[in-house]
């Protein structure tokens, strides 16, 4: 699942809320741009693209891409350090995708995510997958499920 995609000027921009750090406060304003970025990459990658699905267990995956194939391909944005110490509900995402990414900023400090789970690096002009996702394979019955809940979301979205 890996796309060869590359930002347009070589690195995406670095947003000026940010410090070199990454402990700003989480802006909606970073997010959005992350989450735009996520989303060109997954359509160049042949992907359908809902933002905010919802998932069985109440949950929201923030990106949700599916195959052609009927993969599910999550990306979880993060816009700086505290965005992600806050919110570690990205477990419970796991067993609801065929491959798990984190989305974070050119600034966001990488080190303080799982070095187990994929990494895409995002601005408001595209992405890149800077580091592969492993790949798990869905249980059939769950894997129909959601794909019924994805046709449903965006059939219901205006």
């Amino acid at each position: 699942m890996t796309a060869s995609l590359s930002f347009p000027v070589g690195q995406p921009t670095i947003s000026p809320e940010h410090d070199q750090t990454g402990d700003a406060a989480p802006r909606p304003d970073t997010t959005a741009a992350i989450t735009r970025g996520v989303a060109r990459l997954f359509l160049d990658m042949g992907l359908a693209v809902l933002t905010e699905f919802k998932l069985p267990n109440g949950r929201r995956l923030d990106i949700t891409g599916l195959s052609r194939k009927g993969h599910f391909i999550a990306a979880e944005v993060k816009s700086c350090r505290a965005d992600f110490e806050a919110d570690q509900k990205w477990p419970d995402y796991l067993g609801f995708c065929d491959a798990f990414y984190f989305a974070v900023a050119a600034d966001f400090p990488c080190n303080l995510l799982p070095a187990d789970k994929g990494l895409i690096k995002a601005d408001q002009f595209g992405a890149a997958i800077i580091r592969d996702a492993e790949e798990s394979t869905l249980p059939a019955a769950r894997r129909k499920s959601l794909t019924l809940r994805f046709a449903r979301q965006a059939a219901l979205r205006r």
